[in-house]
């Protein structure tokens, strides 16, 4: 994590920018808005507290991600998000396997669910700034061979709701109400606002 800090702070001219997360998506999405910046993916407790409610969860989330990278890299900028797809008030995870992933797509069928898409900036003088995104996501019936196939591709795997919108589930999504990149895994304009807040986003 130094090492990638000490890159970014070349290469920033003293704004260097840090992604605390191995998520590819995160990835993609945040080159929509920068394109010089460091990956150091966070390692963090991740379970939810008791009685602890999906939107605070899913900010403590970022900013633990954040500032776990921040106490190596002191000097940089980090951004941390989490995303969080909520059922009847329950955070949904990540199915730990095809036979969990079917369940959860079952659960959403038919029906509509939250997702909760969290961004946190830590600064270089530890200050922390968050935003949350919130939208409404609506799967029309989804046929039982159709789960089984998407479940057996491997793609809901490491997927918040074992499902992604970017990908063949978006054939069954009649209403999205809310933000598409937030979905996906990180909000674009709460992020650009904050970057821009921090003055590492031009207008």
């Amino acid at each position: 994590m130094i090492e990638a800090c000490q890159e970014a702070r070349h290469s920033r001219a003293g704004r260097p920018l840090i992604l605390a997360s191995a998520s590819p998506r995160r990835r993609e999405l945040l080159t929509i808005l920068v394109a010089d910046f460091q990956v150091c993916p966070a390692d963090i407790d991740e379970r939810p507290r008791a009685g602890e409610a999906p939107d605070d969860y899913v900010l403590r989330l970022a900013v633990e991600k954040a500032r776990a990278v921040a106490e190596t890299s002191p000097q940089c900028w980090i951004i941390g998000s989490d995303t969080e797809v909520v059922r009847d008030g329950v955070c949904l995870g990540k199915p730990r396997d095809e036979v969990q992933a079917c369940e959860m797509l079952r659960g959403l069928s038919g029906r509509s669910h939250r997702v909760y898409s969290s961004v946190a900036l830590v600064g270089p003088d530890s200050s922390t700034k968050t935003a949350l995104c919130e939208s409404v996501v609506r799967f029309e019936p989804l046929p039982e061979d159709w789960i089984g196939r998407y479940a057996a591709s491997g793609e809901p795997l490491d997927k918040a709701g074992g499902y992604a919108i970017q990908g063949p589930a978006a054939a069954w999504i009649s209403n999205l109400c809310g933000s598409y990149s937030g979905v996906v895994g990180l909000p674009l304009f709460e992020t650009g606002v904050l970057l821009r807040q921090a003055g590492l986003l031009r207008d």
